[in-house]
């Protein structure tokens, strides 16, 4: 029996960047509150917050110094109870973001455990001796440098697999994980409707702390490589659902860099005693540069067959046996329609509703990502100043300024392709001041200045916009057993041009094609004997592909 989480569209809000209510230039509770009109109007289901939570705002966000307070900035508890008040009022449901492999470095906890090796709160984080007077280990951090760093109080170095300000929670400890489903229920009890989890497949580390392995004069060790799926990772979720989860109704995703589709089936099962689903990495992290040291920094685009391997292959896998989720973007990549489409104006919606078409016709819950169903771009900014993101900045200083193995022209153009900023800039409501985002001075971060273009009052008065082409792809769906549901069948995986796949469900067939290229291409699946049902161009002729164009035939 289907759960409604195998029905849903998630739509996530990053809050900082989505509306403000109270003219001080960031997004804020009260200004999601205004927009739940637009979001109802789109069509989706669930509505997934990025942390709100107190915090020094080290890595927006994912540097909680207190779970059960909100960020001033963005409003009160009264505030939120309105706004999750609301959010039910009409019809919708709100996941909430889980973010506890780490605390911030300001959290209580932490502020205990540094002083000293006996109190309470001694083992809550992940301390070592130093070995030889450095590092325990060859570990890195995620945002440049090592993921350790040392304390004189203790005369002991921290586990940080980010920021030195997120210094990592130490699961091994029962009453560290006591504490965490506490905090669960916290935000359960009041009525949220699950969790989106933050490296959750990091909570394990490996017995010993190991090193890492270093490639290609890599300045440290992918410490990802090796904490990923930990040795009590399956212990720990079956504990965190039987002891929390299992008493609610309610959906989880849990993010999981570096997972396998195996692995997934084991965290995701069906039978519901761990998590419902994760956001595995394999598409995103396609087109890394070819040069290990500079890792994800690159500005070429992805091999169509690429794509399509990884797309096919968790298709195909958790068929029957778990369930996906499906994105092509969030705050942690770049715009999709930059990455995977083509920004170009003549372009730009027809590739948006292409990549959509592409990706909603999948098994799995879909999640649209703020501006994403309005198309909205890259900002391509083109000074370091502009960048706000901490991975961003630390990566340009150490690639450039440290290491020097790119030149600051160079790095520009890569942190102007895949920078996480990208997708942080506000939210393009109109062509107005501060595109509709704010009425105070200055918005927090720089807008895209193709807000007079691209922003959703112009969609809405646009028959044909991504916006209400998003809003039929969220209907069909509900509307679909097959679309849920169906198996699914990869056509031509070599075709570098052309992404074609087929789903099947009781004697029905979808078909779906998409071109993704500039060029007018010649394909032929016999789609003319079946019906088209959805299509991102007015004219067409049965055979013949324009530039970015995408159908969907049913076969009865």
């Amino acid at each position: 029996m289907p759960k409604w989480f195998q029905d849903s569209v998630v739509y996530q809000i990053y809050p900082r960047s989505f509306q403000d209510s109270n003219s001080d230039g960031i997004g804020d509770l009260n200004g999601i509150s205004q927009r739940l009109p637009y979001l109802k109007k789109l069509g989706v289901d669930v509505l997934w917050l990025n942390p709100i939570y107190k915090s020094p705002d080290v890595d927006n966000g994912y540097d909680i110094a207190d779970y059960e307070t909100i960020q001033p900035v963005y409003g009160t508890m009264s505030d939120f109870n309105k706004l999750l008040a609301q959010i039910h009022e009409n019809g919708l449901k709100l996941v909430m973001d889980l973010v506890v492999n780490h605390t911030s470095d300001q959290h209580k906890w932490f502020q205990e455990s540094k002083k000293s090796r006996d109190n309470p709160y001694a083992d809550y984080y992940i301390w070592r001796d130093p070995v030889d007077g450095h590092e325990p280990n060859n570990w890195g951090s995620a945002f440049s440098g090592p993921a350790w760093t040392y304390v004189p109080e203790r005369g002991q170095y921290y586990l940080h697999l980010f920021a030195t300000g997120q210094p990592d929670l130490n699961w091994e400890n029962p009453q560290v994980r006591q504490e965490v489903y506490s905090l669960m229920r916290f935000w359960l009890d009041k009525g949220v409707d699950g969790f989106r989890m933050d490296v959750i497949n990091f909570i394990s580390k490996p017995v010993g702390l190991p090193d890492a392995p270093q490639e290609g004069g890599s300045a440290y060790g992918d410490s990802f490589a090796i904490v990923s799926g930990g040795p009590r990772l399956d212990e720990f979720l079956r504990e965190m659902n039987r002891k929390v989860l299992s008493k609610y109704d309610v959906m989880t995703v849990g993010e999981m860099p570096d997972s396998t589709p195996e692995e997934a089936i084991n965290y995701t099962n069906l039978d519901g005693t761990e998590l419902n689903m994760i956001f595995q990495f394999q598409h995103v992290n396609l087109g890394g540069n070819p040069d290990p040291r500079l890792g994800k920094w690159n500005d070429q685009p992805v091999k169509l067959s690429e794509l399509k391997e990884a797309l096919s292959r968790w298709q195909v896998e958790l068929d029957g046996k778990a369930w996906n989720s499906l994105y092509w973007g969030n705050h942690d990549q770049p715009r999709a329609v930059s990455r995977f489409g083509s920004d170009q104006p003549e372009y730009r919606e027809l590739s948006a509703k292409m990549l959509a078409t592409t990706l909603h016709m999948m098994q799995g819950t879909p999640y649209v990502y703020e501006g994403e169903e309005l198309g909205m771009t890259n900002v391509h900014f083109k000074e370091l100043s502009e960048y706000e993101d901490i991975e961003s900045i630390n990566a340009y200083h150490q690639l450039v300024e440290k290491e020097r193995v790119v030149a600051p022209e160079q790095m520009l153009e890569y942190l102007s392709f895949m920078s996480r900023d990208n997708s942080r800039t506000p939210m393009q409501w109109s062509a107005e001041k501060n595109a509709g985002f704010t009425d105070g001075a200055k918005p927090w971060y720089g807008l895209n200045p193709n807000y007079r273009q691209i922003n959703a009052e112009n969609e809405l008065k646009q028959e044909g916009s991504v916006f209400y082409y998003y809003q039929k792809l969220i209907k069909m769906r509900h509307d679909s057993e097959l679309i849920r549901y169906g198996s699914y069948e990869l056509l031509d995986p070599d075709d570098e041009e052309v992404f074609a796949y087929k789903r099947h469900y009781k004697g029905q067939t979808l078909l779906v094609i998409s071109n993704f290229t500039a060029d007018t291409l010649e394909r032929d699946y016999e789609q003319d004997q079946g019906e088209l049902v959805l299509a991102n161009y007015s004219e067409r002729q049965e055979r013949s592909f324009k530039p970015y164009e995408t159908r969907v035939y049913l076969f009865k």
